[in-house]
């Protein structure tokens, strides 16, 4: 990546509830972000060693070389370099006591810090002034505080507003968040929890709710330029998972951690804590190439043929009405050691892919005016920092399963032949895609069938795009489909 696109980051931390936690988070230069982990994993021999993450902000130093604002126990008041990493300190107030802005206050406020940054990177320097870009990172309700400065004229300036290149949320509640099965009350203003009541939420977004919802920008900001991460461990966050419950991280469900038409990825990371998603391998990749990056791959599955267990078949060939749906999984893993997966969707984490079969093979009857094939994933790759076989070479692997629901014969669940979870697809489909004059060559390996160490097939190609045809010899049939395209 070349100098003039590593713009300065701006880290926006999420909501802290007690007063305590507020004196805690201005208490500490990074204010979460420069939190770690430790994990282990065993070698060869068996022994387990420690697996360490250094954490978001070491390793921006570490691998991009950017640098804080900080210098002899205050902010550096000099020029600040291109890649220097700033933390919105909003919750600090003037001497340094704690405060509790409002979401609007707080999006002014890092209006302002935007300015401040630009001030400091480009001194007088008009040409700079104007290509003058920063990228806002945020975690949890830090989303919204930047969602409310580009969304809410009144928050903020329209000069800050234009030098946001692109955003990148942890865990962000973009459509509220629920307790219970219920959106939290907007009359709960105790330690101001009523931000994450959606009526609240559109008022101060400046935003009328759509079915509902409040989770879209409302065209005020690029879609594909904000990024959303979105956590399905809610297992290993203690404060809220027994009243939040599954499909969550713990604290923000699933479904509401996503904004209309932007880029998002599920990972198997709680919302905070030792497994949190800030302080992850994990959701450290994802950032830095979404940020940095230069390719954007997408794999959709076509499905033409889900095969039914014979029992099944026999019983739909007698008359039956059969009503079945269907899981998609896909974990996808570029070439890195250790692995770490850049999207996960799987059953045992409430995060597969769900599809009826009417939303694929008859959308009319299931009210849509197309196919509803499932996305597996879209990611970012950095053909800089991977293992490379030749040339530019990135390899990828998609670990695809498709598996059936319980089935119901003429109404009534049919158990007694089935056998439970059953695969109808599996496959561990290696990618390789290879830079070249006029465009990107896709190839790929079936890695449950052959060596991935191979130079792999051609995709086939048909007038729907590049695909890799995929078969069981249960019946199943598919097409995944590939499309890569740059991404700055």
């Amino acid at each position: 990546m070349t100098q003039e696109y590593y713009h300065p980051i701006i880290y926006v931390r999420g909501f802290a509830m007690r007063d305590s936690e507020i004196e805690a988070t201005i208490n500490t230069p990074y204010m979460g972000f420069n939190l770690g982990a430790t994990r282990v994993r065993q070698g060869p021999s068996g022994a387990f060693d420690s697996l360490i993450f250094e954490s978001p902000v070491i390793r921006l130093m570490k691998d991009h070389g950017y640098r804080d604002v900080y210098a002899e126990g205050a902010e550096r008041e000099d020029r600040l370099p291109r890649r220097t990493l700033l933390i919105h300190r909003y919750y600090e107030g003037e001497g340094g006591e704690g405060q509790r802005p409002s979401i609007p206050e707080a999006a002014r406020a890092l209006s302002e810090r935007i300015l401040w940054l630009r001030e400091r990177i480009c001194g007088d320097d008009e040409e700079a002034r104007e290509a003058f870009k920063v990228y806002l990172v945020a975690h949890s309700m830090g989303g919204l505080v930047c969602r409310c400065l580009l969304q809410n004229p009144e928050a903020g300036s329209a000069e800050a507003r234009a030098c946001v290149d692109k955003v990148f949320t942890y865990g962000t509640p973009h459509d509220g968040i629920e307790m219970a099965g219920f959106n939290v009350p907007r009359f709960l203003g105790l330690w101001d929890i009523s931000n994450f009541n959606r009526k609240s939420i559109a008022g101060y977004l400046k935003l009328s709710p759509r079915g509902g919802r409040v989770n879209r920008l409302g065209g005020h900001f690029p879609p594909e330029r904000f990024f959303c991460l979105v956590g399905t461990n809610h297992r290993d966050y203690n404060a809220t998972r027994h009243v939040v419950g599954a499909r969550s991280d713990g604290l923000v469900k699933t479904d509401c951690a996503w904004v209309e038409d932007a880029p998002r990825v599920h990972l198997y990371l709680a919302h905070s804590g030792p497994f949190g998603m800030v302080n992850s391998e994990a959701g450290y990749l994802n950032l830095t190439r979404f940020l940095f990056g230069d390719a954007r791959m997408q794999g959709q599955l076509v499905v033409d043929h889900l095969p039914l267990p014979p029992s099944l078949q026999q019983a739909r060939d007698e008359g039956n009405d059969i009503e079945g749906s269907y899981h998609f999984e896909c974990t996808v893993m570029p070439r890195l050691f250790p692995p770490v997966a850049l999207s996960e969707r799987r059953v045992e984490h409430d995060s597969a892919i769900f599809r009826r079969y009417d939303e694929m093979f008859h959308p009319e009857r299931a009210g849509h005016d197309h196919a509803r094939h499932p996305v597996l994933f879209s990611v970012y790759l950095d053909s800089t920092r991977i293992t490379v076989t030749q040339g530019r070479t990135m390899m990828l692997t998609a670990d695809i399963a498709v598996r059936s629901t319980e089935f119901k014969v003429g109404g009534r669940w049919f158990v007694s032949r089935r056998v439970p979870e059953e695969n109808l697809f599996r496959e561990k489909v290696v990618i390789l895609a290879t830079a070249a004059a006029g465009g990107g060559r896709l190839r790929y390996i079936l890695g449950d069938e052959d060596w991935g160490e191979g130079r792999g097939r051609p995709v086939k190609e048909d007038a729907r795009g590049h695909y890799v045809p995929l078969t069981s010899r249960k019946g199943f049939k598919g097409r995944l489909y590939l499309g890569i395209e740059p991404w700055e």
